[in-house]
């Protein structure tokens, strides 16, 4: 008992003893040059910040997608081993490809604001491989060899869009933003563009084609549960897909969308 008295005895002291050193070292100078060195350096790592979280930057609207865990997404790269095949560089010039593809499909409000929607959407689609007529016209316009295309670079309402072909264009989901609300669109055409889905053609109709007749989804990766979204185009009057036969899901799709409207056709030719 003895033994047990004198060591929690030994126990109490160390404990008063640690923590008087530890408020005697807070009033300690040598203590506080060093905090005070530590915070010196914190100041000077500041440029290791992301420039889009340092406070009195500009707010870009690609700070929605920036990360919050920048750290460990690096150091999950970092362990990965590195790929020098034929193969990986392949895909990676791809990727990258594709990445600044996209991003030039970026919806431009300037764009829109000064040449008008039908313009815009008209010089977004040609100058990508595709062509356009406006109302009263019998020619399409597209680029020629020299890859020239003749569209007027200012407003004018004169300039009504009737008809899109996007057949072939590698078109990306976000680039869809940049042929929305054409009021007199008729017929639009989406012919062999692989990237086609459902989301695409989810997209497609909600945004805003009132007067929209025709709609080529020939070549698409579009199935059947995609064309439900079609009720939201009431002046559809012929839509094309690759096999409307194809299962009796595509066929109990397909009678129910010609039911709700008996206009509508949806064929392969």
């Amino acid at each position: 008992m003895l033994q047990i008295y004198r060591q929690s005895c030994f126990r109490r002291t160390l404990f008063t003893t640690s923590c008087k050193c530890v408020k005697d070292d807070l009033k300690n100078p040598k203590l506080a040059a060093i905090k005070e060195q530590i915070e010196e350096d914190k100041k000077r790592l500041q440029w290791k910040t992301p420039y889009a979280d340092q406070p009195g930057t500009f707010e870009s609207a690609f700070k929605l997608f920036s990360s919050n865990n920048r750290n460990s997404e690096l150091l999950e790269r970092m362990q990965q081993p590195i790929d020098v095949s034929p193969k990986a560089i392949k895909k990676w010039w791809s990727n990258r490809k594709d990445t600044i593809e996209a991003h030039m499909q970026k919806f431009i409000p300037e764009r829109h604001a000064s040449l008008g929607d039908d313009l815009a959407a008209a010089h977004f689609v040609v100058h990508r491989g595709g062509a356009v007529r406006f109302l009263g016209q019998k020619d399409w316009i597209q680029m020629d060899e020299e890859d020239d295309y003749d569209l007027p670079r200012h407003y004018d309402p004169n300039w009504v869009l009737e008809q899109i072909k996007c057949d072939n264009i590698d078109l990306f989901y976000d680039g869809l933003e940049n042929i929305r609300r054409l009021r007199n669109l008729k017929s639009l055409s989406f012919e062999n563009v692989k990237r086609f889905d459902d989301w695409y053609l989810d997209r497609v109709s909600g945004s805003g084609f009132p007067a929209l007749e025709h709609l080529n989804l020939k070549g698409t990766a579009v199935t059947e549960r995609g064309l439900n979204c079609l009720y939201r185009l009431p002046s559809l009057r012929t839509v094309f897909v690759d096999e409307p036969e194809k299962n009796v899901s595509w066929k109990l799709t397909i009678a129910m969308l010609e039911e709700w409207n008996p206009n509508m056709s949806v064929r392969s030719a």
